[in-house]
């Protein structure tokens, strides 16, 4: 489809290729663009695309986190804990750089050919099959796999006699008997059970000790509100240290349009972003250009909204800015949307790339996604960009549980761990595993998808009747069927 100037018509031009999918967006609304990435597409700048996921090599799948009932694991415990330390005593990490990811291995944002398009949206993370972590599930230790169930009712054994051994031995008195497969062993009991249980003794001896009765079993550990897990923001909090060696802020700035605030830190920002880009994606002096950075990282079509049940700072796009001691280190780009944010790039300052900065912000953004639900009760959700699993280092995104997966055929949501079986078996996967169920937001009738044609805007159906030449209807349905019945009766798409 042929591309054309806007003319003043506030909505986007359509651009249907091979692979992917790609319009130049001038403005676009943020429940267009919501709508859009529920039907697996993403922004690079103005540029907004959608990947073929049956033509490509490395299908990319739109993957998002439930924020609210987000639970930080151990890897990102010990991220935060890292930066404690870092901002506490003022010492960088050494020898524990990640290696992290911030794109799909790709050194530039923007759109690319499309046999090499990559894409500048994914956040950095540790590398980590999620095939061997699965998010709130108990670590299980070899004991435990050993003694899973329960001892068989009529056992002989009596656990009063000495056990016989082959050699004629007899062997020491049996331990109390378990709930183990082996009725003679003792139960096998989680570390952090062991650990609380010590706590408890400590605190009972304590309090003996000043007089205060207890009433606390050790033995028995009453459900108290210490056996809640904490929660994240709690963990971001004791990450920042009052009276430490650092001070770390995060600023979050309108970048469209932009604010007096980003203006002000523009070229700041752009130094920290041209460092990036020539230490980690190894680019030239003069490739991280100024105009590069503005088109694919501070250009948005979004329009700025504010809505009386929003948040307070509005929908669109912005920059949450890094501050550390006066100084940006860090930027992440983001977009806030009736029912999520969704992640756009992360870059960073070279000097701190041990700190993890890319799961550090990940872990911000899901606790800001959080604190914006309490101010719109729908805004619920943290979109990480795609998801690679044909790639190995592209599969850390599945850390962040629990998350889904969008189904390519039925764009349903499909829990993660209900996917990866299928990506095991096959690069693309159908995850909606109904065989009846199709698309239900397709538009079926062709003929209401808009068109611009000659500067006027007017419905599929007309524009038919106006055309001289031959049909083009296949091509509309296929383009109706990629961006979905909403958006294909509010985008324009252009014809010549």
């Amino acid at each position: 489809m042929e591309r054309r100037s806007c003319c003043g018509v506030k909505m986007a031009a359509v651009a249907l290729t091979a692979s992917p999918c790609g319009m130049w967006s001038h403005t676009m609304t943020v429940q267009d663009y919501q709508d859009l990435i529920d039907r697996g597409w993403r922004r690079s700048g103005k540029y907004v695309y959608k990947p073929i996921l049956k033509k490509t090599c490395c299908p990319q799948y739109t993957i998002r986190c439930h924020a609210l009932k987000f639970q930080p694991s151990k890897s990102h415990k010990k991220i935060l804990k890292k930066m404690s330390k870092f901002i506490s005593k003022g010492e960088l990490p050494k020898g524990e750089e990640d290696g992290e990811p911030m794109d799909s291995g790709c050194g530039e944002a923007g759109p690319r050919e499309p046999s090499k398009v990559c894409h500048p949206e994914v956040k950095c993370a540790p590398i980590t099959d999620i095939q061997k972590e699965v998010a709130e599930c108990p670590t299980i230790t070899e004991g435990q796999k050993k003694t899973g169930d329960a001892a068989p009712k009529g056992s002989e054994t009596s656990q009063k006699d000495p056990v016989s051994v082959p050699d004629g031995r007899t062997a020491a008195a049996a331990p109390k008997p378990g709930m183990g497969a082996d009725p003679n062993r003792p139960q096998c009991r989680k570390a952090k059970d062991l650990r609380k249980e010590r706590r408890l003794q400590k605190e009972q001896m304590r309090q003996h000790t000043d007089g205060v009765s207890s009433i606390v079993s050790p033995a028995h550990p009453t459900a108290t509100h210490t056996n809640q897990p904490k929660p994240l923001e709690e963990f971001i909090n004791e990450s920042l240290p009052e009276n430490s060696s650092h001070c770390l802020e995060v600023r979050l700035v309108r970048s469209n349009p932009p604010s007096p605030q980003f203006k002000a830190s523009f070229d700041a920002s752009y130094q920290v972003y041209k460092l990036y880009q020539m230490a980690i994606h190894k680019d030239p002096p003069d490739k991280p250009s100024e105009s590069q950075f503005r088109r694919f990282l501070c250009d948005s079509p979004l329009e700025a909204e504010h809505s009386p049940d929003g948040p307070e700072v509005g929908y669109g796009s912005f920059h949450q800015q890094y501050w550390l001691d006066g100084r940006i280190v860090a930027v992440g780009v983001i977009d806030i949307l009736p029912t999520c944010v969704s992640s756009v790039y992360l870059y960073y300052h070279p000097d701190f790339a041990s700190l993890s900065l890319g799961s550090y912000s990940a872990l911000r953004e899901i606790a800001f996604t959080r604190q914006l639900q309490k101010q719109s009760p729908k805004l619920s959700y943290y979109y990480l960009g795609f998801y690679i699993h044909s790639c190995p280092k592209m599969r850390y995104k599945g850390q962040y549980r629990p998350s889904d997966l969008l189904c390519p055929e039925t764009y349903v949501w499909v829990p993660i761990e209900r996917c990866v079986p299928h990506l095991e078996n096959s690069r693309y996967a159908r995850f909606n595993q109904d065989p009846d169920a199709g698309d239900a937001r397709v538009l079926k009738d062709v003929g209401r998808a808009l068109v611009l044609y000659r500067r006027t805007v007017m419905p599929y159906a007309a524009y038919s009747r106006k055309r001289k030449g031959s049909s083009d209807e296949s091509e509309v349905q296929q383009y109706a069927g990629l961006v979905g019945q909403d958006c294909a009766e509010r985008i324009l798409l252009y014809r010549s």
